[in-house]
């Protein structure tokens, strides 16, 4: 633990709701990070009806991760619809919130954006390049010499009203933007070499029916970059928590 994360004021954030849409899409690296910080996590299936644990307006840390549906999806997967009016009401008190993925897609949805296909999947290993607002934020543990991030979607997103954007990249010009205490990332920088075995056989279907890409490059380009993200990620994670840390209790 850094010198600056122990002499931080951490007794506002204790209690983590971690939203979850598919099983091994979990927290990944960051889970051992938010453990030795001191935080009680709480996982919590999104399709499973234990969104009502969730209290939007007085829990320490929101985060809700990815999965292989569109957010627009509301009618097959009505939990959707919850986790949007959730969002609503975290949004309307500005309590610190990490979207990943389909996280990010849908706060973008509760500000307004709409969401809809990209141009091509993005799937596969690559880097991300970052505004100027953030080159000055957190993000900026996670560029770099042969640094690159995990993406895999193929959907998008307008920015927000009011809404910065932090990062882009070669397919997807919305990467990443922060909303007050909001970060909503498009990429995955919480996954880990091993963690992404079950992707492989997760996503089988997917990676099948998209050109371009295949088991054995996604665990070969895994193997080049999953270890210096996850020291990255570490760094990123650290010091967006002490940020928001420090807004929440200002």
């Amino acid at each position: 633990m850094t010198t600056k994360q122990s002499e931080s004021d951490r007794d506002g954030i204790k209690n983590v709701s971690v939203v979850t849409h598919v099983s091994f899409e979990n927290l990944g690296s960051f889970e051992q990070i938010l453990r030795e910080a001191g935080y009680t996590i709480n996982y919590i299936s999104a399709s499973s009806g234990g969104l009502t644990e969730i209290r939007p307006q007085s829990d320490d840390l929101l985060i809700i991760l990815g999965g292989p549906i569109s957010v627009n999806d509301v009618d097959a997967y009505p939990f959707l619809r919850a986790e949007l009016e959730l969002l609503n009401e975290r949004l309307s008190v500005n309590k610190p919130t990490l979207g990943i993925c389909l996280g990010a897609q849908l706060i973008a949805k509760a500000l307004g954006a709409a969401v809809y296909p990209g141009s091509v999947k993005e799937i596969g290993w690559s880097p991300i390049q970052l505004s100027d607002g953030g080159s000055r934020s957190a993000l900026r543990h996670l560029v770099g010499e042969d640094v690159c991030v995990l993406h895999w979607h193929g959907e998008t997103f307008d920015l927000p009203d009011d809404a910065g954007l932090l990062a882009s990249s070669q397919s997807y010009p919305h990467q990443a933007f922060d909303y007050g205490n909001t970060l909503a990332l498009q990429f995955h920088p919480e996954v880990t070499q091993r963690g992404l075995e079950p992707w492989f056989v997760g996503h089988a279907v997917e990676i099948q029916q998209t050109d371009g890409i295949s088991v054995s490059q996604l665990r070969a380009d895994s193997a080049r970059y999953a270890d210096t993200l996850q020291a990255r990620g570490y760094r990123f994670l650290l010091e967006w928590l002490d940020d928001v840390s420090e807004q929440a209790s200002a």
